[in-house]
C-alpha cells in the first residue's frame, strides 16, 4: 500500500499549549475515544488497544529531537480525517450600536458564551474568537469567591472564573492572563454545578467551532 500524510503540522508552541494538548491527547486515551490529531479535532485517531510506542531522543547537529510515535495495525484501528469537531458555532454579527460582536451557539440552540463587549472592527472580533478557541480548552477553573489562583503550570493563557453575581446566581467568565474578560456565559446558574457544566460545554465546542458571518445588518436579536 502507498504511504500517506494524513495530516501534519509544524509550529511553535508554548511549554503550556503543549500541555493542554497532550492532556487533550492523555484524555482521550484513558476514556477510549478517538485521538485529535490537530488541535481543532477535525482529525481523529482511534488507535488499537495496545499498539507499540517508540519514544526516541536524537541529536542533529545542534538541533534536538524528541519524538512520541504510536504504530499499529490499520485494522486495529481507525482514522477520521472529516471529524465532527464541535457541536457549536460562533456567529459573528453587528448590533444595534453597529458594533461587531461574537456569540457561541450550540446545535441545541442554545448560547453558550459570547465576547461581552462589541468591537469597531471585525478583525478584532475574529481576533477575540481565536483567542477563546486557543486559550479555551486548557483553561484551569478557580473559584472567585473562595480566593483560588490558576496554577502557575499547565493550562492556558487564561482561566476560568467561577463567581456569584448580585443576585446569588452562580456566572462564569474567561480571564486572560493580561486582565482583560475574552469572553463569559451570558447568564446566571442557580448552582456551581451547572455554571461549571456551562463552561465545560465551552471548552469542548470552543476549538473546532466554525465562524459564520452574519452579515452587516445590526442584529435584531437580544443585546
Amino acid at each position: 500500500m502507498t504511504d500517506e500524510t494524513v495530516h501534519e503540522s509544524r509550529r511553535p508552541r508554548s511549554r503550556q499549549a503543549m500541555a493542554t494538548y497532550f492532556r487533550r491527547i492523555a484524555r482521550a486515551l484513558r476514556r477510549g475515544e478517538p485521538v485529535p490529531v490537530d488541535e481543532a479535532g477535525t482529525v481523529t485517531a482511534d488507535p488499537a488497544a495496545e499498539p507499540d510506542v517508540e519514544v526516541e531522543l536524537e541529536r542533529q547537529g545542534e538541533t534536538v529531537h524528541l519524538e512520541v510515535e504510536m504504530e499499529w495495525p490499520e485494522a486495529d484501528g481507525e482514522i477520521d480525517d472529516d471529524a465532527v469537531a464541535s457541536k457549536a458555532a460562533f456567529e459573528l454579527y453587528v448590533d444595534r450600536a453597529d458594533k461587531w460582536r461574537w456569540r457561541l451557539r450550540h446545535d441545541n440552540g442554545n448560547i453558550i458564551a459570547d465576547g461581552g463587549e462589541g468591537y469597531t472592527d471585525k478583525r478584532d472580533a475574529r481576533s477575540g474568537i481565536e483567542s477563546v478557541q486557543r486559550n479555551a480548552p486548557g483553561g484551569h477553573v478557580i473559584d472567585v469567591d473562595r480566593g483560588e489562583e490558576p496554577p502557575e503550570d499547565g493550562g492556558s493563557s487564561a482561566a476560568f472564573e467561577l463567581f456569584t453575581d448580585n443576585a446569588d446566581e452562580w456566572r462564569w467568565r474567561l480571564r486572560h492572563d493580561n486582565g482583560n474578560i475574552i469572553a463569559d456565559g451570558g447568564q446566571g446558574y442557580a448552582s456551581k454545578q451547572k455554571a461549571k457544566q456551562g463552561l465545560r460545554s465551552v471548552k469542548s465546542n470552543a476549538p473546532g467551532a466554525p465562524v459564520e458571518e452574519l452579515g452587516d445588518e445590526p442584529d435584531t436579536g437580544s443585546e
